[in-house]
């Protein structure tokens, strides 16, 4: 097997993130990997509507089923005190001078409920949320979620997407769009962020609220301009006035799309674009070793 490439000394994180859906933040998530040319592990954290696998042909592997814990109260032991529904921020519990009653689907998994008990009548029980299998296609290990239908609490899956990365083996995570709680899940502790947005009005209004997302969070950042050509200069000009760098440019060719409407992955499909990615790590590199320093 080829040794993994190091960006920069070290195996890097990048998260790939859109202010908005339909950026294209999965194609480039997806090309990226592929024009690695070296072992590369790719994690699907849109768990909701996760479709990385659609675009590789590869085996599956293996399949494991996430829970997280929700509370059980033991009527017996309870003597309806509230402190379980004083305690919880998302009132998944509640109690009005009555013995609680339990909302899973609120329920953030997070145990204080059961600590907090004077009476000890709070037990712990597992729900399950999701899965997260692993799929091998070539070079790229895929890791990918999938949360079951109705099942509100997207971020411990995320969490447990991540959690199958494997030290020391460079990653490359394909955030959900837009700028809440599973986005945040899935982009923190990364090396650096890629936004991806596209030359239109609503591109733009969502990548402010995607790059004050991640200064907020510290981390540092560039955008690739998707569709270029297909809109105006309105996102170039507040990259330039916020100091935001452009990292790539996506032309609006129609090949693109005909290719994508095959699953096939553009480097594959169209090889004088594979420069671009590879052009695309090596900014990576640098950039993420100064967002270091």
């Amino acid at each position: 097997m080829k040794e993994a490439k190091q960006w920069e000394g070290t195996a890097l994180t990048i998260a790939v993130a859109s202010g908005k859906g339909g950026t294209g933040k999965t194609t480039v998530s997806l090309n990226l990997a592929k024009a690695y040319g070296a072992p590369i592990q790719l994690l699907d954290c849109d768990v909701e509507e996760p479709n990385c696998h659609l675009f590789l042909n590869g085996t599956a592997e293996a399949e494991e089923t996430v829970f997280i814990p929700i509370p059980q109260v033991d009527e017996s032991l309870c003597n309806a005190c509230g402190e379980c529904s004083r305690f919880c921020q998302y009132n998944a519990i509640a109690s009005l001078g009555t013995k609680p009653l339990v909302f899973p689907e609120l329920c953030h998994g997070c145990g204080g409920c059961a600590l907090v008990c004077p009476q000890k009548a709070i037990i712990e029980v597992d729900k399950r949320i999701g899965a997260v299998g692993t799929m091998q296609a070539g070079d790229i290990t895929l890791i990918q979620g999938r949360i079951d239908v109705g099942v509100a609490m997207a971020p411990p899956l995320v969490r447990a997407v991540k959690a199958r990365l494997q030290p020391g083996m460079p990653a490359i995570l394909d955030a959900p769009p837009g700028t809440s709680c599973p986005v945040i899940a899935a982009i923190r502790d990364t090396d650096f962020v890629v936004l991806v947005t596209e030359p239109t009005p609503f591109g733009l209004h969502d990548l402010k609220l995607a790059v004050d997302m991640v200064r907020e969070l510290k981390l540092p950042f560039g955008v690739v301009v998707n569709r270029m050509g297909a809109g105006d200069d309105r996102v170039h000009l507040f990259c330039r006035q916020a100091g935001v760098p452009i990292l790539l440019e996506i032309p609006d060719d129609r090949r693109i799309a005909e290719a994508y409407s095959r699953g096939e992955l553009l480097v594959d499909a169209l090889p004088e674009y594979r420069g671009l990615f590879s052009g695309l790590q090596d900014k990576l590199r640098s950039l993420a070793a100064a967002g270091r320093r």
